[in-house]
């Protein structure tokens, strides 16, 4: 059960890898420290296959470098280390790497074991601390599938009690007008600080900007597809993926897809549903496009995350509804029928934020039927054209 457990583990790691990768650059060079030669191994292998249309071109893409690979593992670290090659681009390993090797463009340093030692800590996070300017490598990342990172930061054993320093103000005179510690009064006024999430590429590029949230007692910053999660304690800090995530406080906020349901088909409360999770973080657009489901209606997109439920297109769904309830259009007149059918049509393109009355009605093609006022008499008025879009809305999610 443990080596199925772990296979598992393996696998989930090497997808969370290569979508890290795939977000920033597939040949930013990077290590990965597993638990031992075998764990590498099948690291090494689930790397190969994740990335088959890279290894296809590079049979070296992932290496393992471990004491058992000898002379053919001294030459692919060999290779890696020099900043002119970009194959091998990832290494796998569990102890050879961790001292005594300098890799200057290392960018990802990936702990897929637990560390336990201060002392091992530092010299594997060492790997990735080097500055290549020339190389545009100016920072690194830490990706950490076990809590030693954190754990490990927050320990002041890392690099000691804050620094105290005195800031002396001097005059035209060159007396002194003031003296300022620098630091200790931050630190009592603050507490100490909580770690910093490491910074992902894209996310650190002139012009873009990262918003922070502060979610249930915790801080939340979401970047590309991760959340990085910091509790209310300031100490533990989660990276998990943005679809994850959501999926945690949809869970959190409706506890079923039936609930869910229930409010997102009410147009009067479908708003409410929508600045809770954007209190939180998640922007629908964002989500459809780290989840690759551009088409998604947003509600079966959330049900899919939160519960598993089948993922529906908005064409899907408008689609469905011409075609099981004919008996709901069949109660308009002809021209009724066709706005409704526009509505639906607009829905299906662009989402629900075109079931707005009245604005629905001012472009085209609906505009070109005449005002709202004369579109309003076609339904009997305008409680009853707003009773016939809150319907069809409330069909349209029905199941």
């Amino acid at each position: 059960e443990r080596v199925v457990a772990l296979r598992a583990r393996t696998e989930a790691i090497a997808r969370h890898l290569t979508d890290h990768l795939k977000a920033t650059s597939r040949y930013d060079k990077t290590v990965v420290f597993c638990v031992d030669q075998q764990h590498a191994d099948e690291m090494r292998r689930a790397l190969n296959n994740l990335n088959s249309d890279l290894t296809k071109r590079h049979p070296d893409y992932v290496c393992r470098v471990t004491s058992d690979e000898g002379a053919i593992g001294r030459g692919h670290l060999g290779t890696f280390q020099d900043p002119e090659q970009q194959i091998p681009t990832i290494l796998t390993t569990s102890q050879l790497l961790t001292t005594g090797v300098d890799m200057p463009t290392v960018k990802n340093v990936v702990l897929a074991r637990v560390i336990g030692s201060m002392v091992e800590f530092k010299q594997i996070i060492g790997r990735g601390t080097r500055v290549r300017d020339d190389y545009d490598k100016l920072f690194f990342t830490i990706l950490d599938y076990t809590g030693s990172a954190t754990r490990l930061f927050a320990d002041p054993e890392f690099d000691g009690e804050p620094t105290i320093e005195t800031e002396v103000r001097l005059g035209e005179d060159g007396a002194t007008i003031a003296e300022i510690e620098v630091g200790a009064g931050e630190q009592q006024e603050d507490g100490p600080r909580p770690p910093t999430p490491p910074q992902p590429p894209i996310g650190d590029q002139p012009g873009t900007k990262r918003t922070r949230y502060y979610v249930d007692g915790g801080t939340v910053e979401i970047a590309l597809h991760l959340v990085y999660e910091l509790d209310a304690d300031g100490k533990q800090l989660r990276t998990v993926q943005l679809s994850d995530y959501a999926a945690e406080r949809v869970r959190t906020l409706y506890p079923s897809a039936t609930e869910l349901r229930a409010a997102w088909a009410d147009p009067a409360r479908r708003g409410v549903v929508v600045t809770a999770l954007a209190a939180r973080g998640l922007d629908f657009a964002a989500l459809a496009a780290a989840t690759g489901q551009p088409e998604a209606d947003p509600f079966d997109l959330l049900c899919h995350l939160a519960f598993d439920a089948p993922l529906r297109t908005r064409r899907e769904r408008a689609e469905r509804l011409r075609r099981d309830r004919t008996d709901f259009f069949d109660r308009y007149g002809p021209e009724a029928q066709a706005i409704l059918g526009e509505l639906l049509e607009k829905y299906a393109a662009y989402g629900t934020a075109e079931f707005a009355i009245p604005q629905a009605l001012q472009v085209p093609p609906i505009a070109a039927r005449g005002n709202p006022v004369e579109i309003a008499r076609l339904f009997g008025g305008a409680a009853g054209l707003r009773e016939a879009v809150t319907e069809m809305q409330e069909l349209l999610y029905a199941a």
